[in-house]
């Protein structure tokens, strides 16, 4: 029984056997056989490897096949086999750059040792053959000799078209005119000029031909028949290396009157770069605000792009950091300016202003009025000495203040006067006053000018089309008076203080190109703003002073064209002290308003902005103890 249980027992052990070989077995079998290593443990591994051979014979077995039932398909179909026969060129082109790249590699590494091989070689031959390195060694000196000669060109080649420029005007000269001539003049314009003593008589430039400048400078001067009055006598003093002190009206030309000098200064006394660390800042131009700053840097920009002079404006409400590469530029000699930043960058180190010789100061009536004096004084302290520097100041007034900062930084200065001393408004501006109790009438006022001036509310873009501005005097009635003219379908922009600089710079020059023709503005805009064609000035709140409003209506008629102002006076909060100073503007101007005679006609004495009528200049202002200590 024992030998029988052995025989039956022998052929199921035999056929487990087989099994664990047999590649035919059933799916189901493979699957226990598949699950069983995970439980065997080391036996698992060798199955699962001789699983995947198993697979990837039955693949390459498959692959076979699948090509020789190609084969046969492309005997029968010819399209078939050209397309077979163009993938199997298309492999053998790959195959070929792949031999073409790697011949490059192996190239370019044969090349590189060869070159080292090279380099050895003549080092050794340097040794060997002393005379064949004398003449390589002179080889390599003609070579720099050629480059500095090529450099030399270059540079030579620069400086004709900046500094090798004649200094004066290659046009026929203008005769020079008579004393007669000159005092008509002067006469006609209401001109005083005041020389100091001793100094050598001003003969005025009556054209532009007079003007003994580059002429690239005289490209400036197109579109011009003549030179302004300020102009006209600024100039000859101005290029004659004398400080001047200009007073004249808003819009008169004073960009030009001292931008024309400093560029004709600039482009006689080109840059030196043999001493990288020195300062090439030679100009530096004082605005009180950001908009003239960039109006007076534009027009400068303009003037010097012929010339490859550099210039740069600085202003606060921006980041420092593309002021501050701007200021290291070899490039930039010119900067323009408020006193508040370039003061900080003065001192954070980013703005050299040592080699500073040629200062102007614009609407320095109005930097002193807004508090800029001290920091005035403390930048003028980092330029050049009085004796080394030419000074310029441009004002509309010419109070006390001004002139003993004129007195403090200027050497012996020719005053250029035109009309008084005190402001005056721009003769060329029509003035309509109206008068009235209500101040809600002001809204449907300006609504029925608006329909009379702008009938047409939707427009194209035109440079040349007549623009209108509105002032008001605060913040949020700028903002409620341009949502009014939105809702009435008027295509307005605001300018005031609450916009970032970059909103008001878009709402500026989208007036400036005509893309917007109405602008509504606080008094940001009022001062020393060009703004071209602008045909009328609506106040639609009367400023808090008379010099403001001058400034006002002095944003139209520039340039020597005729203008209009239209004003809503009704006599309420601050305005009615005002009554007496607008009615003596109006009468100085030859206009007339009857409606204001019911108001007081006392003009009120001048204060101090910030004393007030208690500040007195000749008293000594220096800080008193704060504290009384009394002996015991």
């Amino acid at each position: 029984m024992a030998v029988e249980v052995a025989s039956t027992e022998a052929p199921v052990s035999l056929k487990r056997k087989k099994s664990k070989t047999d590649p035919t077995g059933s799916s189901a079998k493979k699957e226990k056989k598949i699950e069983r290593p995970e439980e065997t443990g080391e036996d698992g591994d060798t199955h699962e490897h001789d699983d995947d051979a198993r697979q990837r014979k039955k693949q390459k077995r498959e692959e076979k096949e699948r090509r020789r039932k190609e084969k046969e398909d492309a005997a029968v179909d010819p399209a078939r086999d050209f397309q077979v026969i163009g993938d199997e060129d298309e492999k053998q082109e790959k195959r070929k750059r792949k031999k073409e790249k790697k011949s490059k590699e192996s190239s370019t590494m044969d090349a590189e040792g060869s070159a080292v091989k090279s380099g050895r070689q003549k080092k050794k031959r340097k040794r060997d053959d002393p005379i064949g390195d004398v003449e390589s060694t002179d080889h390599s000196v003609m070579k720099k000799d050629k480059k500095k000669k090529e450099k030399d060109q270059r540079k030579k080649q620069r400086s004709e078209m900046t500094a090798t420029e004649p200094s004066t005007s290659t046009l026929p000269p203008a005769p020079t005119p008579s004393a007669a001539e000159v005092e008509a003049y002067l006469a006609e314009h209401s001109i005083t000029l005041t020389i100091p003593q001793g100094a050598s008589p001003i003969t005025p430039a009556l054209s532009f031909s007079a003007l003994r400048v580059p002429d690239a400078l005289q490209t400036a001067f197109t579109g011009f028949d003549k030179p302004t009055p300020v102009q006209a006598c600024a100039w000859p003093p101005a290029l004659e290396g004398r400080d001047v002190v200009g007073i004249a009206e808003t819009g008169s030309g004073k960009t030009l009157a001292f931008g024309i000098p400093a560029l004709a200064r600039l482009m006689s006394s080109p840059s030196s770069k043999k001493f990288k660390s020195k300062s090439q800042v030679s100009v530096l131009v004082l605005a009180p605000t950001r908009e003239l700053a960039i109006q007076t840097h534009d027009t400068l920009a303009a003037l010097g792009s012929s010339t490859g002079i550099g210039c740069i404006a600085v202003f606060g409400g921006v980041e420092k950091g593309p002021q501050v590469r701007a200021l290291k530029s070899g490039e930039t000699r010119i900067v323009v300016g408020t006193p508040g930043r370039i003061l900080d960058l003065v001192r954070e180190g980013a703005c050299d202003l040592s080699e500073v010789n040629y200062l102007v100061l614009d609407e320095a009536d109005r930097m002193l009025d807004k508090g800029f004096e001290n920091d005035i004084r403390a930048i003028i302290g980092y330029t050049k000495e009085k004796a080394d520097r030419q000074t310029l100041m441009f004002s509309a007034t010419w109070p006390d203040v001004v002139r003993r900062l004129a007195a403090s930084f200027q050497r012996d200065p020719v005053r250029v006067t035109i009309g008084s001393d005190d402001l005056t408004a721009n003769s060329h501006v029509e003035q309509i006053v109206e008068v009235f109790d209500d101040e809600r009438e002001k809204d449907s006022r300006l609504v029925k000018h608006l329909k009379q001036l702008a009938p047409n509310k939707k427009y194209i873009t035109d440079p040349e089309a007549e623009r209108i501005l509105v002032f008001v005097l605060y913040k949020k009635e700028a903002t409620r008076v341009e949502s009014m003219l939105k809702r009435m379908d008027y295509t307005v922009a605001a300018l005031h203080g609450d916009l970032s600089q970059s909103a008001r710079m878009q709402a500026l020059q989208s007036f400036r190109d005509g893309a917007t023709r109405l602008l509504v503005a606080t008094d940001v805009a009022a001062r020393g703003l060009d703004i071209p064609n602008v045909a009328c000035v609506i106040n639609y709140s009367f400023p808090l002073t008379i010099e403001d409003y001058i400034h006002r209506i002095g944003r139209t008629g520039r340039g020597g064209r005729s203008g209009k102002s239209i004003t809503f006076f009704t006599g309420d909060k601050h305005e009615r002290s005002l009554a007496g100073e607008l009615a003596r503007v109006l009468r100085d101007s030859g206009f007339e308003c009857p409606g204001l005679q019911k108001f007081p006609m006392a003009i009120k004495k001048k204060t101090h902005s910030v004393y007030g009528a208690f500040f007195r200049d000749d008293l000594d202002m220096t800080a008193v103890p704060k504290k009384i200590v009394f002996d015991s």
